[in-house]
Protein backbone atom coordinates (compact mmCIF):
# COMPACT_ATOMS: atom_id res chain seq x y z
CA UNK A 1 0.00 0.00 0.00
CA UNK A 2 1.26 3.32 -0.86
CA UNK A 3 1.79 6.28 1.42
CA UNK A 4 -1.26 8.01 -0.40
CA UNK A 5 -3.72 5.48 -0.13
CA UNK A 6 -2.95 5.54 4.05
CA UNK A 7 -5.47 7.18 6.25
CA UNK A 8 -3.80 9.38 8.14
CA UNK A 9 -7.05 10.72 10.18
CA UNK A 10 -6.11 10.27 14.22
CA UNK A 11 -7.95 6.96 15.52
CA UNK A 12 -10.73 8.00 18.35
CA UNK A 13 -10.12 7.26 21.53
CA UNK A 14 -13.15 5.69 23.34
CA UNK A 15 -14.07 8.08 25.72
CA UNK A 16 -12.25 10.72 25.33
CA UNK A 17 -13.40 14.34 25.49
CA UNK A 18 -14.09 16.31 22.42
CA UNK A 19 -11.52 19.24 21.97
CA UNK A 20 -12.49 22.85 21.53
CA UNK A 21 -14.24 23.42 17.96
CA UNK A 22 -11.54 24.68 15.42
CA UNK A 23 -11.43 28.38 15.36
CA UNK A 24 -13.19 29.22 11.85
CA UNK A 25 -14.96 32.03 10.94
CA UNK A 26 -18.18 30.13 11.20
CA UNK A 27 -17.40 29.68 14.75
CA UNK A 28 -16.12 33.85 15.15
CA UNK A 29 -19.44 34.76 13.70
CA UNK A 30 -21.62 32.55 15.78
CA UNK A 31 -19.75 33.86 18.91
CA UNK A 32 -20.09 37.51 17.97
CA UNK A 33 -23.73 37.31 17.23
CA UNK A 34 -24.43 35.49 20.56
CA UNK A 35 -22.64 38.33 22.44
CA UNK A 36 -24.72 40.83 20.89
CA UNK A 37 -27.91 38.91 21.05
CA UNK A 38 -27.41 38.85 25.36
CA UNK A 39 -25.93 42.40 25.16
CA UNK A 40 -28.88 43.42 23.47
CA UNK A 41 -31.45 41.26 25.62
CA UNK A 42 -29.72 42.81 29.03
CA UNK A 43 -29.94 41.07 32.21
CA UNK A 44 -33.55 39.70 32.86
CA UNK A 45 -34.28 40.39 36.37
CA UNK A 46 -33.01 44.30 35.71
CA UNK A 47 -35.52 44.46 32.85
CA UNK A 48 -38.44 43.44 34.91
CA UNK A 49 -37.80 45.44 37.22
CA UNK A 50 -37.24 48.34 34.78
CA UNK A 51 -40.80 47.36 33.75
CA UNK A 52 -42.06 47.11 37.41
CA UNK A 53 -41.10 50.98 37.93
CA UNK A 54 -43.18 51.90 34.73
CA UNK A 55 -39.92 53.10 32.66
CA UNK A 56 -39.10 51.40 29.32
CA UNK A 57 -35.13 49.69 29.01
CA UNK A 58 -33.02 52.31 26.89
CA UNK A 59 -33.00 50.31 23.63
CA UNK A 60 -37.07 50.12 23.82
CA UNK A 61 -37.30 53.84 23.94
CA UNK A 62 -34.64 53.89 20.93
CA UNK A 63 -37.24 51.90 19.24
CA UNK A 64 -39.96 54.49 20.06
CA UNK A 65 -37.94 57.54 19.31
CA UNK A 66 -36.19 56.45 16.02
CA UNK A 67 -37.48 55.18 12.18
CA UNK A 68 -38.16 51.61 12.29
CA UNK A 69 -34.73 49.87 11.53
CA UNK A 70 -32.65 53.10 11.15
CA UNK A 71 -30.21 52.88 14.48
CA UNK A 72 -27.00 52.25 14.35
CA UNK A 73 -25.15 51.53 17.39
CA UNK A 74 -21.39 52.34 18.34
CA UNK A 75 -19.75 50.91 21.13
CA UNK A 76 -21.89 47.90 22.27
CA UNK A 77 -19.09 46.07 23.26
CA UNK A 78 -17.31 48.60 25.45
CA UNK A 79 -16.84 47.56 29.13
CA UNK A 80 -15.08 49.63 32.09
CA UNK A 81 -11.36 49.22 32.23
CA UNK A 82 -11.03 48.91 35.67
CA UNK A 83 -10.48 45.73 36.89
CA UNK A 84 -9.62 45.88 41.12
CA UNK A 85 -11.68 44.23 43.90
CA UNK A 86 -14.28 47.24 43.00
CA UNK A 87 -15.77 45.92 40.35
CA UNK A 88 -16.40 42.33 41.71
CA UNK A 89 -16.52 41.14 38.60
CA UNK A 90 -19.00 43.62 37.37
CA UNK A 91 -17.73 44.28 33.72
CA UNK A 92 -20.86 44.86 31.42
CA UNK A 93 -21.09 45.57 28.10
CA UNK A 94 -22.25 48.98 26.84
CA UNK A 95 -21.07 50.39 30.28
CA UNK A 96 -24.81 51.26 31.55
CA UNK A 97 -25.08 53.32 27.92
CA UNK A 98 -26.20 52.91 24.20
CA UNK A 99 -24.98 55.31 21.83
CA UNK A 100 -25.29 55.51 17.91
CA UNK A 101 -27.52 57.34 15.36
CA UNK A 102 -30.53 56.78 13.28
CA UNK A 103 -33.27 58.93 11.98
CA UNK A 104 -36.63 60.13 12.72
CA UNK A 105 -38.47 61.01 9.45
CA UNK A 106 -35.59 59.98 7.66
CA UNK A 107 -33.94 62.94 9.10
CA UNK A 108 -30.32 61.88 10.77
CA UNK A 109 -30.18 62.10 14.20
CA UNK A 110 -27.37 61.13 16.91
CA UNK A 111 -28.40 59.55 20.38
CA UNK A 112 -27.31 57.99 23.89
CA UNK A 113 -29.80 56.13 26.25
CA UNK A 114 -28.30 55.84 29.71
CA UNK A 115 -29.44 51.98 30.93
CA UNK A 116 -30.66 51.89 34.07
CA UNK A 117 -30.66 48.06 34.24
CA UNK A 118 -26.87 47.86 34.14
CA UNK A 119 -25.03 49.59 37.50
CA UNK A 120 -28.13 51.69 37.67
CA UNK A 121 -26.83 53.88 34.74
CA UNK A 122 -24.08 55.25 36.64
CA UNK A 123 -21.57 57.34 34.86
CA UNK A 124 -18.40 56.03 34.80
CA UNK A 125 -15.05 56.95 32.35
CA UNK A 126 -16.07 54.53 30.15
CA UNK A 127 -19.47 55.37 29.72
CA UNK A 128 -18.79 58.75 29.49
CA UNK A 129 -16.01 58.11 26.56
CA UNK A 130 -19.34 57.05 24.61
CA UNK A 131 -20.98 59.75 25.16
CA UNK A 132 -18.11 62.24 24.50
CA UNK A 133 -17.87 59.80 20.79
CA UNK A 134 -21.12 60.35 19.67
CA UNK A 135 -21.43 64.19 20.67
CA UNK A 136 -18.31 64.50 18.92
CA UNK A 137 -19.88 62.83 15.74
CA UNK A 138 -23.00 65.18 15.91
CA UNK A 139 -21.48 67.81 15.87
CA UNK A 140 -18.92 66.92 13.10
CA UNK A 141 -21.77 65.67 10.98
CA UNK A 142 -24.12 68.58 11.88
CA UNK A 143 -26.96 66.84 13.38
CA UNK A 144 -28.96 67.06 16.61
CA UNK A 145 -28.37 65.10 19.45
CA UNK A 146 -30.95 63.36 21.66
CA UNK A 147 -29.74 62.22 25.32
CA UNK A 148 -32.13 60.39 27.02
CA UNK A 149 -31.26 60.64 30.54
CA UNK A 150 -31.63 57.30 33.42
CA UNK A 151 -29.12 57.55 35.34
CA UNK A 152 -28.27 57.10 39.41
CA UNK A 153 -25.52 59.63 38.74
CA UNK A 154 -21.73 59.54 39.19
CA UNK A 155 -20.07 55.80 39.86
CA UNK A 156 -19.01 56.43 42.86
CA UNK A 157 -16.19 53.45 42.64
CA UNK A 158 -14.44 55.27 39.70
CA UNK A 159 -14.10 58.40 42.09
CA UNK A 160 -13.01 61.53 40.17
CA UNK A 161 -12.71 59.45 36.88
CA UNK A 162 -16.47 59.98 36.52
CA UNK A 163 -16.76 64.09 37.38
CA UNK A 164 -14.28 64.20 34.76
CA UNK A 165 -16.40 62.82 32.28
CA UNK A 166 -19.31 64.83 33.32
CA UNK A 167 -17.03 67.85 32.47
CA UNK A 168 -16.22 66.58 29.14
CA UNK A 169 -19.87 66.27 28.77
CA UNK A 170 -20.64 69.81 29.45
CA UNK A 171 -17.94 71.24 27.41
CA UNK A 172 -19.19 69.63 24.22
CA UNK A 173 -22.86 70.47 25.57
CA UNK A 174 -21.53 74.15 25.34
CA UNK A 175 -18.92 73.92 22.11
CA UNK A 176 -22.41 72.64 20.09
CA UNK A 177 -24.70 75.24 21.56
CA UNK A 178 -25.83 77.30 18.73
CA UNK A 179 -24.52 75.02 16.05
CA UNK A 180 -26.64 71.68 16.49
CA UNK A 181 -29.84 71.49 18.64
CA UNK A 182 -29.91 69.53 21.67
CA UNK A 183 -32.79 67.45 23.34
CA UNK A 184 -32.60 66.21 26.29
CA UNK A 185 -35.20 63.65 28.04
CA UNK A 186 -35.43 63.07 31.48
CA UNK A 187 -37.06 59.61 32.04
CA UNK A 188 -35.73 58.39 35.53
CA UNK A 189 -33.46 59.86 38.02
CA UNK A 190 -31.14 62.57 37.07
CA UNK A 191 -29.15 63.83 40.24
CA UNK A 192 -26.21 65.92 41.20
CA UNK A 193 -23.99 66.99 38.75
CA UNK A 194 -25.64 64.98 35.69
CA UNK A 195 -28.09 67.85 36.25
CA UNK A 196 -26.49 70.46 34.50
CA UNK A 197 -26.81 68.50 31.15
CA UNK A 198 -30.53 68.96 30.81
CA UNK A 199 -29.82 72.78 31.97
CA UNK A 200 -27.08 73.17 29.18
CA UNK A 201 -29.80 71.69 26.40
CA UNK A 202 -31.92 73.78 24.06
CA UNK A 203 -35.21 71.56 25.19
CA UNK A 204 -35.67 69.03 27.97
CA UNK A 205 -38.71 66.92 28.33
CA UNK A 206 -39.62 65.29 31.75
CA UNK A 207 -42.07 62.55 32.25
CA UNK A 208 -44.41 62.79 35.51
CA UNK A 209 -44.05 60.27 38.17
CA UNK A 210 -40.84 58.73 37.04
CA UNK A 211 -38.50 61.56 36.05
CA UNK A 212 -36.57 63.69 38.71
CA UNK A 213 -33.92 66.29 38.61
CA UNK A 214 -31.94 67.49 41.13
CA UNK A 215 -28.67 68.64 42.62
CA UNK A 216 -29.38 67.63 46.11
CA UNK A 217 -31.21 64.76 46.87
CA UNK A 218 -33.60 64.52 49.63
CA UNK A 219 -31.59 62.42 52.06
CA UNK A 220 -28.46 64.95 51.96
CA UNK A 221 -31.14 67.85 52.61
CA UNK A 222 -32.56 65.75 55.55
CA UNK A 223 -29.24 65.15 56.57
CA UNK A 224 -27.69 68.55 56.23
CA UNK A 225 -30.86 70.76 57.12
CA UNK A 226 -33.24 68.62 58.41
CA UNK A 227 -35.67 69.71 55.58
CA UNK A 228 -38.16 66.70 54.54
CA UNK A 229 -38.79 66.40 51.22
CA UNK A 230 -40.05 64.13 48.83
CA UNK A 231 -38.33 63.45 45.53
CA UNK A 232 -41.04 64.47 43.21
CA UNK A 233 -41.87 67.73 45.78
CA UNK A 234 -37.76 68.10 45.19
CA UNK A 235 -37.25 67.66 41.51
CA UNK A 236 -40.41 65.87 39.21
CA UNK A 237 -41.64 67.27 36.31
CA UNK A 238 -44.38 69.38 37.37
CA UNK A 239 -41.49 70.99 39.66
CA UNK A 240 -39.43 71.26 36.61
CA UNK A 241 -42.34 72.42 34.59
CA UNK A 242 -44.09 74.96 36.37
CA UNK A 243 -41.84 76.64 38.61
CA UNK A 244 -38.31 76.48 37.86
CA UNK A 245 -38.72 76.66 33.92
CA UNK A 246 -35.73 73.90 33.11
CA UNK A 247 -38.02 71.59 31.79
CA UNK A 248 -39.61 72.94 28.25
CA UNK A 249 -42.20 70.07 27.63
CA UNK A 250 -43.85 67.22 30.48
CA UNK A 251 -45.54 64.62 29.58
CA UNK A 252 -47.45 61.74 31.48
CA UNK A 253 -46.11 58.62 29.53
CA UNK A 254 -42.64 57.61 27.70
CA UNK A 255 -44.48 56.96 24.48
CA UNK A 256 -46.48 60.51 24.48
CA UNK A 257 -43.64 62.02 25.38
CA UNK A 258 -40.93 60.55 22.71
CA UNK A 259 -43.31 60.73 20.34
CA UNK A 260 -43.29 64.90 20.96
CA UNK A 261 -39.84 64.80 20.67
CA UNK A 262 -39.91 63.45 16.91
CA UNK A 263 -42.15 66.23 16.15
CA UNK A 264 -40.01 68.49 18.05
CA UNK A 265 -37.16 67.57 15.65
CA UNK A 266 -39.42 67.82 12.25
CA UNK A 267 -39.35 71.64 13.06
CA UNK A 268 -35.73 71.91 13.87
CA UNK A 269 -32.58 72.63 11.31
CA UNK A 270 -29.61 70.10 11.29
CA UNK A 271 -27.21 72.38 12.11
CA UNK A 272 -26.81 76.56 12.58
CA UNK A 273 -26.03 76.21 8.29
CA UNK A 274 -29.64 74.74 7.17
CA UNK A 275 -32.72 76.37 7.00
CA UNK A 276 -35.20 74.66 8.69
CA UNK A 277 -37.09 71.99 7.15
CA UNK A 278 -40.00 73.44 4.80
CA UNK A 279 -43.17 72.42 4.18
CA UNK A 280 -45.75 72.56 1.07
CA UNK A 281 -46.84 76.03 0.59
CA UNK A 282 -50.63 76.32 2.24
CA UNK A 283 -51.50 79.58 0.51
CA UNK A 284 -51.23 81.36 3.59
CA UNK A 285 -50.65 84.58 1.92
CA UNK A 286 -54.49 85.11 0.06
CA UNK A 287 -56.28 83.08 3.46
CA UNK A 288 -58.47 85.71 5.09
CA UNK A 289 -59.79 84.32 8.91
CA UNK A 290 -62.53 86.72 9.73
CA UNK A 291 -62.87 84.58 13.45
CA UNK A 292 -59.41 86.80 14.85
CA UNK A 293 -61.89 90.01 14.33
CA UNK A 294 -64.30 87.76 17.22
CA UNK A 295 -61.79 86.41 19.25
CA UNK A 296 -60.02 89.84 20.68
CA UNK A 297 -62.13 92.11 22.60
CA UNK A 298 -61.49 96.16 21.76
CA UNK A 299 -61.84 96.41 25.27
CA UNK A 300 -58.12 96.59 26.80
CA UNK A 301 -58.83 95.57 29.93
CA UNK A 302 -61.05 92.24 28.81
CA UNK A 303 -59.02 88.72 28.54
CA UNK A 304 -58.89 86.05 25.67
CA UNK A 305 -56.25 83.16 24.82
CA UNK A 306 -53.69 84.50 22.66
CA UNK A 307 -53.40 80.33 21.67
CA UNK A 308 -56.67 81.05 19.70
CA UNK A 309 -55.06 83.65 17.65
CA UNK A 310 -51.70 81.90 17.08
CA UNK A 311 -54.41 78.90 15.78
CA UNK A 312 -55.68 81.57 12.95
CA UNK A 313 -52.42 82.08 12.28
CA UNK A 314 -50.06 79.48 12.03
CA UNK A 315 -51.03 76.62 9.52
CA UNK A 316 -53.44 74.11 10.04
CA UNK A 317 -54.18 75.50 13.83
CA UNK A 318 -50.80 73.56 14.99
CA UNK A 319 -47.95 74.89 17.45
CA UNK A 320 -45.75 73.16 18.97
CA UNK A 321 -45.55 75.18 22.89
CA UNK A 322 -42.60 75.29 24.99
CA UNK A 323 -42.81 76.03 28.90
CA UNK A 324 -46.43 76.12 28.46
CA UNK A 325 -46.99 75.85 32.78
CA UNK A 326 -43.86 78.15 33.52
CA UNK A 327 -44.57 82.06 33.32
CA UNK A 328 -47.55 81.86 31.18
CA UNK A 329 -48.30 84.93 30.61
CA UNK A 330 -46.04 84.93 27.54
CA UNK A 331 -46.43 82.40 24.99
CA UNK A 332 -43.65 80.80 22.83
CA UNK A 333 -44.08 78.34 20.01
CA UNK A 334 -42.62 76.49 16.78
CA UNK A 335 -44.71 76.05 14.08
CA UNK A 336 -45.27 76.66 10.55
CA UNK A 337 -46.69 79.77 8.67
CA UNK A 338 -47.45 79.16 4.54
CA UNK A 339 -44.87 75.80 5.52
CA UNK A 340 -42.43 77.83 6.65
CA UNK A 341 -40.96 77.11 10.40
CA UNK A 342 -41.42 80.29 12.38
CA UNK A 343 -41.10 81.04 15.92
CA UNK A 344 -44.05 82.27 17.91
CA UNK A 345 -43.64 85.06 20.70
CA UNK A 346 -46.93 86.31 22.36
CA UNK A 347 -48.37 88.23 25.40
CA UNK A 348 -51.22 86.29 26.87
CA UNK A 349 -54.13 87.90 28.49
CA UNK A 350 -55.09 84.84 29.84
CA UNK A 351 -52.41 84.89 32.80
CA UNK A 352 -51.84 87.84 34.49
CA UNK A 353 -53.60 90.17 32.28
CA UNK A 354 -50.11 89.77 29.64
CA UNK A 355 -47.58 91.55 31.53
CA UNK A 356 -44.02 90.95 31.54
CA UNK A 357 -41.93 89.74 34.87
CA UNK A 358 -38.58 87.91 35.37
CA UNK A 359 -39.76 84.73 34.49
CA UNK A 360 -41.31 85.57 31.25
CA UNK A 361 -38.10 87.89 30.06
CA UNK A 362 -36.07 85.06 30.69
CA UNK A 363 -38.42 82.54 29.02
CA UNK A 364 -39.30 84.64 25.97
CA UNK A 365 -35.58 85.81 25.74
CA UNK A 366 -34.20 82.07 25.61
CA UNK A 367 -36.56 81.29 22.99
CA UNK A 368 -35.54 84.03 20.73
CA UNK A 369 -32.17 83.31 21.13
CA UNK A 370 -32.36 79.76 19.74
CA UNK A 371 -34.72 80.65 16.68
CA UNK A 372 -32.18 83.51 15.96
CA UNK A 373 -29.29 80.56 16.22
CA UNK A 374 -31.22 78.11 14.40
CA UNK A 375 -32.38 80.89 11.34
CA UNK A 376 -36.12 80.44 12.60
CA UNK A 377 -37.62 84.10 11.52
CA UNK A 378 -39.47 85.62 14.95
CA UNK A 379 -43.56 86.51 14.89
CA UNK A 380 -44.43 88.84 17.72
CA UNK A 381 -47.78 89.26 18.93
CA UNK A 382 -48.12 91.99 21.02
CA UNK A 383 -50.98 92.94 23.63
CA UNK A 384 -48.65 94.22 27.10
CA UNK A 385 -49.66 96.38 29.91
CA UNK A 386 -46.31 96.90 30.86
CA UNK A 387 -43.99 95.06 33.01
CA UNK A 388 -45.28 93.48 36.52
CA UNK A 389 -44.93 96.11 39.18
CA UNK A 390 -43.99 95.58 42.64
CA UNK A 391 -41.29 95.57 44.86
CA UNK A 392 -41.23 91.41 44.65
CA UNK A 393 -40.38 91.85 41.13
CA UNK A 394 -38.30 94.70 41.48
CA UNK A 395 -35.77 92.99 44.50
CA UNK A 396 -35.79 89.53 41.95
CA UNK A 397 -34.10 91.81 39.21
CA UNK A 398 -36.64 92.52 36.78
CA UNK A 399 -34.56 94.98 34.68
CA UNK A 400 -31.92 92.46 34.65
CA UNK A 401 -34.49 89.83 33.21
CA UNK A 402 -36.11 92.25 31.09
CA UNK A 403 -32.47 93.56 29.92
CA UNK A 404 -32.39 90.14 28.53
CA UNK A 405 -34.85 89.79 26.44
CA UNK A 406 -34.10 93.19 25.34
CA UNK A 407 -30.87 92.08 24.26
CA UNK A 408 -32.21 88.62 22.80
CA UNK A 409 -34.19 90.59 19.87
CA UNK A 410 -31.42 93.48 19.24
CA UNK A 411 -29.27 90.36 19.09
CA UNK A 412 -31.36 88.79 16.07
CA UNK A 413 -30.39 88.68 12.31
CA UNK A 414 -33.33 86.51 11.70
CA UNK A 415 -36.55 88.16 9.66
CA UNK A 416 -38.62 89.51 12.20
CA UNK A 417 -42.40 90.68 12.46
CA UNK A 418 -44.44 92.46 15.19
CA UNK A 419 -47.88 92.88 15.16
CA UNK A 420 -49.28 94.92 17.80
CA UNK A 421 -52.83 93.11 18.44
CA UNK A 422 -54.11 95.74 21.22
CA UNK A 423 -52.45 97.85 23.30
CA UNK A 424 -48.27 97.78 24.24
CA UNK A 425 -47.42 100.31 26.63
CA UNK A 426 -44.08 101.58 28.21
CA UNK A 427 -40.75 100.10 28.58
CA UNK A 428 -42.81 96.46 27.52
CA UNK A 429 -43.72 98.10 23.90
CA UNK A 430 -40.00 98.34 23.47
CA UNK A 431 -38.79 94.66 24.38
CA UNK A 432 -41.26 93.05 22.70
CA UNK A 433 -39.27 93.40 19.07
CA UNK A 434 -40.25 97.57 17.99
CA UNK A 435 -39.74 99.15 15.32
CA UNK A 436 -36.96 100.62 17.68
CA UNK A 437 -34.97 98.05 18.76
CA UNK A 438 -35.13 96.48 15.12
CA UNK A 439 -37.95 94.60 13.98
CA UNK A 440 -38.10 94.23 9.76
CA UNK A 441 -42.02 95.02 9.48
CA UNK A 442 -44.37 96.04 12.33
CA UNK A 443 -48.15 95.45 11.88
CA UNK A 444 -51.24 96.72 14.08
CA UNK A 445 -54.71 96.04 14.37
CA UNK A 446 -57.11 98.98 14.19
CA UNK A 447 -57.65 98.54 17.65
CA UNK A 448 -54.33 99.20 19.05
CA UNK A 449 -52.90 101.24 21.92
CA UNK A 450 -49.35 102.16 22.02
CA UNK A 451 -48.11 104.73 24.99
CA UNK A 452 -45.88 105.25 27.81
CA UNK A 453 -48.58 104.11 30.02
CA UNK A 454 -52.60 103.56 30.19
CA UNK A 455 -54.52 106.91 29.62
CA UNK A 456 -56.35 106.57 32.97
CA UNK A 457 -52.64 106.16 34.58
CA UNK A 458 -51.37 108.71 32.64
CA UNK A 459 -54.18 111.47 33.66
CA UNK A 460 -53.26 110.71 36.78
CA UNK A 461 -49.58 111.64 36.72
CA UNK A 462 -49.97 114.76 34.86
CA UNK A 463 -53.00 116.19 35.87
CA UNK A 464 -52.67 114.95 39.40
CA UNK A 465 -52.77 118.56 40.58
CA UNK A 466 -55.57 119.73 38.41
CA UNK A 467 -57.64 116.48 39.65
CA UNK A 468 -57.23 117.38 43.37
CA UNK A 469 -58.59 121.18 42.61
CA UNK A 470 -61.51 120.12 40.59
CA UNK A 471 -64.78 120.58 41.75
CA UNK A 472 -65.51 116.89 40.57
CA UNK A 473 -62.42 114.83 40.32
CA UNK A 474 -64.34 111.88 38.75
CA UNK A 475 -66.11 114.16 35.91
CA UNK A 476 -62.79 115.92 35.47
CA UNK A 477 -60.61 112.51 34.94
CA UNK A 478 -63.17 111.09 32.94
CA UNK A 479 -63.18 114.31 30.76
CA UNK A 480 -59.30 114.00 30.68
CA UNK A 481 -59.38 110.46 30.21
CA UNK A 482 -60.83 110.69 27.12
CA UNK A 483 -58.95 113.61 25.56
CA UNK A 484 -55.54 111.68 25.95
CA UNK A 485 -57.15 108.80 24.11
CA UNK A 486 -58.30 110.65 21.35
CA UNK A 487 -54.72 112.77 20.98
CA UNK A 488 -52.22 110.38 22.25
CA UNK A 489 -53.47 106.71 21.59
CA UNK A 490 -55.79 106.35 18.56
CA UNK A 491 -54.72 103.60 16.53
CA UNK A 492 -52.73 105.77 13.83
CA UNK A 493 -50.99 107.70 15.72
CA UNK A 494 -48.09 105.29 15.87
CA UNK A 495 -48.36 104.77 11.82
CA UNK A 496 -48.31 108.19 11.60
CA UNK A 497 -44.87 109.04 13.49
CA UNK A 498 -43.53 105.72 11.55
CA UNK A 499 -43.32 103.28 14.46
CA UNK A 500 -45.99 100.84 12.76
CA UNK A 501 -45.32 99.88 8.73
CA UNK A 502 -48.76 99.63 8.07
CA UNK A 503 -52.74 99.08 10.33
CA UNK A 504 -54.63 95.91 8.64
CA UNK A 505 -57.49 94.44 9.18
CA UNK A 506 -57.60 91.48 11.84
CA UNK A 507 -58.85 88.67 9.32
CA UNK A 508 -55.78 89.44 7.00
CA UNK A 509 -53.05 88.97 10.06
CA UNK A 510 -52.23 85.09 8.52
CA UNK A 511 -51.75 86.70 4.66
CA UNK A 512 -49.69 90.03 6.08
CA UNK A 513 -47.39 88.15 8.38
CA UNK A 514 -46.89 85.58 5.39
CA UNK A 515 -46.32 87.97 2.44
CA UNK A 516 -43.84 89.89 5.60
CA UNK A 517 -41.75 86.53 5.95
CA UNK A 518 -41.66 86.30 2.34
CA UNK A 519 -40.50 89.46 1.54
CA UNK A 520 -37.77 89.09 4.13
CA UNK A 521 -36.90 85.58 2.86
CA UNK A 522 -33.59 86.63 1.73
CA UNK A 523 -32.72 89.30 4.33
CA UNK A 524 -29.08 89.76 5.65
CA UNK A 525 -27.42 91.41 8.66
CA UNK A 526 -24.11 90.67 9.56
CA UNK A 527 -23.42 91.68 13.25
CA UNK A 528 -20.06 93.57 13.74
CA UNK A 529 -16.84 91.22 14.84
CA UNK A 530 -16.42 90.89 18.28
CA UNK A 531 -15.51 87.34 20.25
CA UNK A 532 -18.99 87.52 22.05
CA UNK A 533 -21.66 90.07 23.96
CA UNK A 534 -21.70 90.57 27.42
CA UNK A 535 -25.81 89.15 27.76
CA UNK A 536 -26.82 90.48 31.24
CA UNK A 537 -26.99 86.89 32.66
Amino acid sequence: MSVSEVDLRPVPVRGAEPGPEPRTMAVLRRERDALRDRTEAGDPSGVERQHELGKRTARERLDRLLDEGSFVELGMFRRRRDAGPETEGRRPHTDGVVTGSGTIDGRRVFVYAQDFTILGGSLGAEHARKIHRVMDLALDAGAPIVALNDSGGARIQEGVAALDGYGGIFRRQVAASGVIPQISVVLGPCAGGAAYSPALADFTFMVRGTARMYLTGPDVIAAVSGERVGHDELGGADVHGGRTGVAAVVHDDEDECLEDVRHLVSLLPGNNLEAPPAGPPTGARGDERPRLAEIVPVEPHRPYDMRDVVAEVVDGGDFFEVHEGWAPNVLCALARVDGAVVGVVGNQPMALAGVLDSDAAQKAARFVRFCDAFNIPLVTLVDVPGFLPGTAQEHAGVIRHGAKLLYAYCEATVPRVQVIVRKAYGGAYIVMDSRSIGTDLSLAWPCNEVAVMGAEGAVNVVHRRELRAAADPEARRRELVADYRERLMHPYRAPEEGFVDHVIDPADTRAAVADGLALLRDKRREQPRRKHGNVPL
